[in-house]
């Protein structure tokens, strides 16, 4: 098991017809973002405009969490779903979507039989919490949208700011320990690469 943390300040933001994107991580390094030819990507986008038009994304499934404000997906022929802050919806990058409405969110690509989910944990200042790091998982991400946690790992002690990103690889089956050192949003990312 290898466990590292990624600091805000390494992280590359770009543009995109509706906002902003920053991209977290993305999986081989070597992958090329506008090739997709990566097996999964981390990221998070603001949606700056009251209408937009996702990017076309053929063989990418995604899944979008809401962090801030509401947003309603129209996935044309499908379906339209609202969400409002910590909902997520998941849904094939090939499809057309359009979105209605300004948010902050984070991103899970994946491709080809990789797969992953999203989840979210909110503790309060000084609540802890007990949580199982499963090994059928090949990464599991901690990324930390606000606030300020430590998270203990086999007694081996970690501090997330506000932005950061933790990286567990190849995780072992044991117990982590969240103290949160002030209110935080935590979302974490569970990934299989075949």
């Amino acid at each position: 098991m290898e466990v590292t943390i990624i600091t805000s300040d390494t992280f590359k933001t770009n543009t995109w017809s509706g906002g902003t994107t920053t991209q977290f991580f993305m999986y081989p390094p070597t992958a090329n973002y506008k090739e997709l030819n990566f097996d999964f990507r981390l990221s998070m986008a603001t949606v700056a405009i009251e209408k937009s038009v996702f990017t076309s994304l053929p063989g990418v499934s995604r899944t979008l969490l809401v962090l801030d404000g509401e947003i309603t997906l129209q996935h044309e022929d499908r379906y339209t779903k609202q969400l409002s802050k910590l909902d997520s919806d998941t849904f094939e990058g090939g499809w057309k979507t359009s979105s209605i409405g300004m948010c902050t969110d984070f991103n899970l690509m994946t491709t080809g039989n990789t797969v992953g989910k999203l989840g979210v944990f909110t503790p309060k200042q000084n609540e802890n919490i007990l949580c199982p790091i499963k090994n059928k998982w090949d990464w599991v991400f901690i990324y930390n949208y606000s606030g300020e946690v430590t998270i203990d790992i086999n007694h081996q002690e970690y501090t997330i700011h506000q932005s950061d990103v933790l990286v567990i690889r190849q995780p072992i089956a044991t117990n982590m320990h969240i103290n949160a050192i002030k209110d935080s949003t935590l979302v974490f990312s569970e990934i299989v690469t075949n």
